[in-house]
């Protein structure tokens, strides 16, 4: 049944970090009612129900946010749970009528979880935004790259659903952890310029250290050194190194061929570009199926640079069952993983108010209840 098993959740509808975050907890058991806007289970989206990823292990409930009865029926919903998540630009909820001085009046446990990018407050709060420019303002984008090159955007990993995503999913549980032991809930903030600058505390330490140059691509963990870095093979694929500890750099120099070679030290910055163009050349002798055969299981700290498809049946990942299927779907596992009551996919994403009937009894309504607001077109 999962972890959170009996932990009841409401998501107001949205796109990214919040419904990533929602879809953590409910892969980990906890109940979670998506409220969709009554439009969207209308007139339908452009994505296939069922590859809408985000969603998975939840069920739906359409409503007429802008009726009376809908607004009801929601505020029921948040009375008898324990989390309410949302994604929206600061003040939405309030004007929807379902702010955090109302959901906790309604209900003092609840756990009212907020996520945006640029926080509920500054300059900026209202202002739109997506990942690039969270992590932009944050510092992270302009440590990200090669030397002389623009900035690499690294996906929407860093700030959507690293910054934004784990950091309200902690956030909310160690709320929930602390309601049940006072009996009082509490409004989470989780802004992704937060939780972005909090995952920089490693590289701000080794920046007042004076150990992390300023310059783009120039740190030893940011492609400035040779022993942590990518090579191109003599089939145009890539590898990845990261041989930072003395033991496991002589084991790439061995693998290498190199251990005979009179090489600059490693960690005589002035030779790093020797190095590099030295492990550059002996990389693009062999394909990378050659150096796989060479350098896996050993302590190189050595991996091929797969593709998505490519990822799926590698061994370690096939053993690991990092991938499932669910009705065809290819998704990825739930993490992490629990010995005694393990996550999993309970369900694959509902079409907008695909289950108001099951989920809403379920949540206390009564039958007559239920039919009353599809009757009234409330409830879609």
């Amino acid at each position: 049944m999962g972890v959170l098993d009996g932990v009841r959740i409401v998501e107001m509808a949205g796109i990214g970090p919040a419904p990533f975050c929602a879809m953590l907890l409910a892969d980990m058991g906890a109940d979670v009612l998506r409220v969709d806007r009554l439009a969207a289970s209308d007139l339908g989206v452009d994505t296939p129900t069922q590859l809408d990823l985000l969603n998975r292990s939840k069920r739906s409930v359409a409503v007429d946010l802008k009726s009376e009865q809908g607004l009801a029926t929601v505020k029921q919903l948040v009375g008898s749970a324990d989390v309410l998540i949302e994604g929206f630009r600061p003040g939405v909820m309030e004007k929807l009528g379902l702010g955090p001085e109302v959901c906790l009046q309604l209900n003092p446990r609840l756990v009212f979880g907020r996520m945006t990018g640029w926080g509920q407050n500054g300059p900026l709060s209202q202002t739109a935004g997506h990942d690039i420019n969270y992590i932009a303002i944050t510092g992270v984008l302009d440590a990200i790259g090669r030397r002389d090159q623009p900035p690499s955007i690294p996906l929407n990993l860093v700030g959507d659903f690293a910054g934004g995503s784990l950091y309200l999913a902690m956030g909310v549980l160690a709320a929930v952890i602390q309601a049940r032991s006072s009996g009082h809930g509490q409004v989470v903030d989780a802004a992704i310029v937060d939780g972005v600058t909090n995952l920089l505390t490693m590289q701000r330490a080794f920046d007042q250290m004076k150990v992390w140059p300023q310059q783009r691509g120039r740190g030893f963990l940011s492609g400035g050194a040779p022993f942590y870095d990518v090579y191109e093979t003599r089939d145009e694929r890539f590898i990845a190194i990261g041989s930072v500890e003395p033991k496991f750099y002589r084991e790439l120099i061995t693998r290498l061929g190199l251990d005979g070679e009179a090489l600059p030290g490693q960690n005589d910055q002035r030779g790093w570009d020797t190095l590099r163009e030295r492990f550059a050349a002996v990389f693009r002798t062999r394909t990378r199926a050659q150096w796989c055969a060479v350098f896996e299981g050993s302590d190189a700290c050595f991996a091929p640079v797969l593709d998505m498809d490519e990822a799926v049946s590698h061994p370690h990942n096939v053993a690991r069952e990092l991938f499932v299927e669910v009705q065809g779907v290819l998704n990825p596992q739930p993490a992490p993983r629990f010995s005694r009551t393990p996550s999993a996919i309970s369900r694959p994403p509902a079409k907008a108010g695909a289950d108001a009937d099951e989920a809403l009894a379920d949540w206390g309504f009564t039958a007559e209840r239920v039919a009353a607001l599809r009757r009234d077109r409330v409830v879609g």
